[in-house]
């Protein structure tokens, strides 16, 4: 019996060990790029560019983020402000840009109950209004860092490049589900950004992101995935991008800043929503990212196996030790490189807690029911 224990022991340990091993490889392969790069000067472009901001019911958000996008400082480009369905005094408040701003565009989507659709066909309406090839996209909760963004997220396209994929974070405020909202939106960041550098891009943020006209309408629009709700940004770039047309941009004041979710269930709907575009990923992309959370969950569960039998527990702490430094010193570069300050404490503490959440959140959307044509 002891020795049928001690094997087990043993492969627990085995397991522990690669489950820190591969999780090294990922936070010095793909998360540490994010630190590691490094821009060039920004290229001096005049080509004109459409801004594309989808909003419903957002009233107030337009209101006080939409001049941060208006008094963008680049001399070529237009705003379109698809205001979708609104109830609220949204026209009132575009109307009173549109005397400010000549380059700010309205396209209206009028309420039909016979016509329910997603934020896919609003965005559709307004990539069909765009006068310009270049589309760069945020939404009307969002506001850039600075008046530099469009020229820096613009200043990427030459004859190859497709795509350009920037960093959207989250506004912060004082309270728990902040903090792991900024840990998630931050890790994710990590990721998609980590794994683009490393020529494996598979997704953007919508907050966020750039893209030719003409490569939307090549794919058909949002092609295959169109009657999904979410997914006008991801698994466009999933399905399009690869290594030699996706650059990425997220230098001090390209980055944007959302409100985030004051509520525990608004934050679940929303996340519900994103994860429902997971399973249409390639298998490469895929196979990707359940590894390192998968390898979390089994790397914390085994050292909790062999530190209560104290089975090889100097090897055990010391693995754990090493993973443990390594992780601080890549989480505060990446949160230094993009402006996200005050949050490592919190990464370490989530860090257990982060895959089961998402596990069960994305669960849950089997059981959920179909909400197909609701984006807010």
């Amino acid at each position: 019996m002891g020795d049928y224990k001690n094997t087990l022991l043993l492969v627990i340990f085995c397991i522990f060990s690669s489950a820190a091993l591969i999780q090294l490889f990922y936070y010095l392969f793909f998360y540490l790029s994010v630190y590691f790069k490094r821009f060039s000067e920004i290229k001096k472009t005049s080509e004109p560019v459409s801004i594309i901001i989808c909003a419903r019911n957002e009233a107030e958000n337009l209101n006080n983020f939409l001049p941060s996008v208006l008094e963008q400082d680049y001399p070529d480009f237009e705003v379109i402000v698809v205001n979708d369905c609104s109830e609220d005094d949204s026209y009132e408040v575009l109307a009173k840009y549109l005397k400010q701003y000549p380059h700010l565009r309205i396209s209206t989507v009028n309420k039909d109950p016979k016509f329910a659709h997603n934020k896919k066909f609003a965005q559709f309406i307004g990539i069909k209004a765009a006068k310009n090839e270049i589309l760069l996209f945020t939404d009307a909760d969002c506001r850039p860092d600075s008046d530099k963004w469009l020229e820096s997220m613009v200043s990427h396209f030459d004859e190859n490049n497709k795509f350009v994929l920037g960093y959207g974070g989250y506004m912060d405020k004082n309270n728990l589900l902040n903090k792991y909202i900024r840990c998630d939106c931050m890790t994710i960041a990590m990721e998609y950004l980590g794994m683009a550098i490393r020529g494996i891009p598979y997704m953007g943020v919508g907050r966020n992101l750039a893209y030719r006209r003409s490569v939307f309408f090549s794919n058909k629009g949002f092609g295959s995935h169109n009657h999904i709700v979410s997914g006008d940004d991801d698994l466009l770039v999933n399905t399009i991008a690869n290594w030699k047309n996706t650059s990425v941009e997220f230098r001090p004041g390209t980055h944007t800043r959302s409100i985030p979710s004051t509520g525990i269930n608004e934050w679940i709907t929303q996340k519900k929503r994103h994860l429902t575009t997971a399973p249409y990923y390639k298998f490469r992309d895929k196979f990707l990212l359940i590894t390192e959370p998968l390898m979390r969950i089994l790397f914390y569960l085994a050292f909790i196996v062999l530190l209560s039998f104290m089975f090889l527990w100097p090897w055990a702490l010391a693995i754990f030790g090493l993973r443990l430094i390594v992780q601080i010193v890549v989480l505060t570069l990446v949160q230094k490189k993009l402006n996200e300050p005050g949050l490592l404490a919190y990464l370490l503490f989530f860090d257990i807690f982060s895959p089961i959440i998402n596990g069960v959140i994305y669960l849950s959307n089997f059981r959920s029911i179909s909400r197909k044509n609701k984006w807010k």
